[in-house]
């Protein structure tokens, strides 16, 4: 591990304000002993160090010096100006360096040359308990070669200045200058099938069940509501499957030969066909419950079944979350119920990341 590049493996707890969010998230499930496909985290050192040797802060200063949230051109074209200034902005060379070298580590780790990564940010501010930066900066999929990875590295920090991220900002009161980007670095997974787990019954919270939702494919088919998720309830005790409901799904979203993800008739027999085995069913169901046992609370989970992989360990998690809708269900004091939308928006939001590229 060096001040700029901490593998998933070498996280501690110490390292988060290095590593933000979603490094700490993905580096304690690791050390959890949980199913992460391998990876490392660009910290916010390396971050600072190749701001301090620019003059993107000067830029910054300046294009954002009353700056007018609701004039949407002025927005626009002053974030623009940001954004462009990072993208000349040159890497420090020993940040650079250290980069290239994680990455063919990684690429020796998985036995392949130019291993698709996705590269995603991971802004400081995305902890804050406050507020929400979900979808707020950007990630890359299916980026190959050191050139690629350093490219993406530069674009995932000018996402910082967003239109969006930017306004949200100012409308939170944060100053620009004290936020900062890290930026995951992850080995892809080749879904044959993936989806969601949560450590209770979505529809009525009885935290004796693992609900998994599941499709062929990219968790992308669902998120557009081309297709039904096949369903799956399992006891959390017994490990027993007590109900199954296994959908129609005419299509998938797979990779295709150039990197991008297309969409893709199924056959009708795989199309009636479940997209998990009973095996795996269980699987995902007992590393669900391990996450819930390590975290202390119910978890929101993102798993899929990657191809590159042996049958024996083919299921990883991607992301281990709190369960946020009946938590809050169960804090509010007026016992408000939590609306549909907003379970759905849940749902959502985890599909898509990190299984679906910002456009």
């Amino acid at each position: 591990m060096s001040e700029f590049v901490v593998w998933f493996e070498s996280y501690r707890k110490g390292l988060k304000g290095e590593v933000g969010g979603k490094g700490a998230s993905l580096g304690e499930m690791t050390g959890a002993g949980l199913p992460v496909p391998p990876g490392f985290t660009l910290t916010t050192t390396a971050f600072r160090k190749s701001k301090e040797q620019s003059h993107v802060d000067e830029d910054i200063a300046r294009l954002l010096f009353e700056l007018d949230i609701t004039d949407t051109d002025m927005v626009t074209e002053r974030c623009k100006g940001i954004r462009e200034s990072f993208s000349k902005m040159e890497i420090a060379a020993p940040v650079e360096v250290d980069l290239r070298r994680a990455y063919q580590e990684l690429c020796r780790l998985s036995g392949t040359i130019n291993i698709p990564v996705a590269v995603r940010s991971s802004a400081t501010s995305e902890d804050s308990p406050d507020a929400s930066f979900a979808g707020e900066h950007d990630t890359y999929l299916w980026i190959r070669g050191e050139d690629a990875v350093v490219e993406a590295v530069r674009r995932c920090w000018a996402s910082l200045f967003t239109d969006r991220a930017t306004c949200y900002r100012v409308k939170m009161g944060y100053e620009h200058h004290l936020v900062e980007m890290s930026v995951v670095v992850q080995k892809m997974v080749r879904p044959i099938s993936a989806g969601v787990a949560f450590t209770l019954n979505p529809i009525n919270g009885d935290r004796s069940q693992v609900c998994i939702d599941s499709a062929w494919g990219f968790g992308e088919s669902v998120v557009s509501g081309e297709v039904t998720p096949d369903n799956y309830l399992i006891d959390k005790v017994l490990m027993e499957i007590r109900q199954r409901k296994v959908s129609i799904k005419e299509m998938e979203f797979k990779l295709s030969d150039h990197d991008s993800v297309e969409r893709s008739e199924l056959e009708e027999e795989r199309a009636k066909s479940p997209s998990l085995t009973d095996a795996q069913i269980t699987a995902i169901a007992k590393l669900a419950k391990a996450a819930e046992k390590h975290y202390g609370c119910p978890q929101d989970i993102e798993w899929a079944v990657d191809a590159d992989m042996s049958e024996e360990n083919n299921i990883v998690l991607l992301q281990s979350r709190p369960e946020t809708v009946w938590s809050k269900k169960t804090s509010s004091a007026e016992g408000t119920s939590q609306s549909s939308g907003d379970f759905m928006a849940s749902i959502v939001s985890t599909l898509m990341n990190p299984l679906h590229t910002k456009k």
